[in-house]
């Protein structure tokens, strides 16, 4: 049936079937674009499941390797390794086994595998903060933990780590870690910085797998004297134009979808490559409800990946990363 006005807009036009819907569309997600997570964990006799986390796993040297053999096979290129290590202490940390685990991937995978690393020490510490406290442990010591920020990013980029992505959220760790990455030859090694992350709720998941959940006896119960509050976003702003400042390459947002309008903004206000992590707990309310039958699980992920390229992101740190291929072919 012919239209009475033909000169009338038809927005359904392009929507009418799949091929027109893919050739009109804005914004496209691809494997390329993601990067996967793995944790590490020294002294596990096997890999363990990571509750509500569906296909994630807190692995074993050993299991590591044969599950990146697995997911390269699906198509991931692009990891972001959390190394966990058995010994947990308050000072003077080491970063030998995780930087063992860098060695071993990359003798294992040469240059088929962009490695990155996070920078912390929520997972070395007995308290499970970021940093070194003081002796009243009330808060974090700023340059103490800075200094041994830049020794572990060092480490892991001489262990052949091609980025190394600081996650603390200390004042001046991007230029210290910079410093000690060009002083020892290393200028090549990207820095990716988790410029706003944010005193979320939506880690739990995270944290059981990292073994980092704050805990006591010290005073200092939560992470939000370092973290971003959540209803004061012009901090992200100005902690990611001073990362910038300092020599981070890559910036980040986190958690992801709470934050949109913040990488949104962030990613108009400064032209820099924008990492975006779909944090634990966003990723297993899918799961969960889909677990349920009450969502599409893999529609939902792509539905979130795609709002976080609408936002401005050109790069997506997710735990489905391994999925992808399938599901974007799907």
């Amino acid at each position: 049936m012919r239209s009475s006005n033909p000169g009338q807009l038809s927005l359904r036009r392009l929507r009418q079937n799949p091929h027109v819907r893919e050739l009109a569309r804005e914004y496209r997600v691809s494997t390329e674009q993601l990067i996967q997570p793995y944790f590490v964990v020294e002294g596990i006799g096997g890999r363990e499941e990571v509750p509500g986390m569906t296909g994630t796993y807190r692995d074993t040297p050993e299991t590591l390797l044969t599950q990146i053999d697995r997911d390269m096979e699906a198509g991931v290129r692009k990891i972001l390794l959390f190394g966990v290590p058995g010994e947990k202490k308050t000072h003077h940390f080491s970063s030998s086994f995780t930087a063992s685990q860098i060695a071993a991937i990359r003798k294992r995978f040469g240059s088929d595998l962009f490695v990155a690393v996070d920078v912390c020490l929520c997972s070395y510490t007995t308290h499970g903060q970021c940093g070194i406290l003081t002796a009243e442990g009330d808060h974090v010591e700023n340059s103490a933990t800075v200094m041994e920020l830049a020794k572990s990013a060092l480490s892991f980029a001489q262990a052949g780590a091609d980025c190394v992505a600081p996650s603390d959220m200390m004042d001046g760790r991007i230029a210290a870690i910079r410093e000690a990455l060009d002083g020892a030859g290393l200028e090549r090694t990207l820095l990716m910085s988790y410029s706003a992350k944010f005193h979320s709720k939506f880690y739990g998941p995270f944290r059981a797998a990292a073994d980092s959940a704050p805990k006591g006896p010290v005073l200092l119960k939560d992470r939000a004297t370092y973290q971003i509050d959540p209803g004061t976003p012009r901090d992200a702003l100005v902690s990611s134009l001073r990362d910038v400042e300092e020599g981070a390459d890559i910036l980040m947002v986190k958690p992801g979808l709470p934050y949109l309008d913040v990488l949104a903004s962030l990613s108009r206000e400064i032209p820099r490559p924008w990492a975006v992590y779909e944090v634990s707990g966003e990723y297993a309310a899918i799961e969960l409800m889909a677990e349920k039958g009450l969502i599409n699980g893999p529609a939902a992920h792509l539905e979130a990946w795609t709002a976080f390229t609408r936002a401005g992101a050109s790069m997506i740190i997710t735990y489905g990363a391994r999925y992808a291929q399938k599901w974007l072919s799907s």
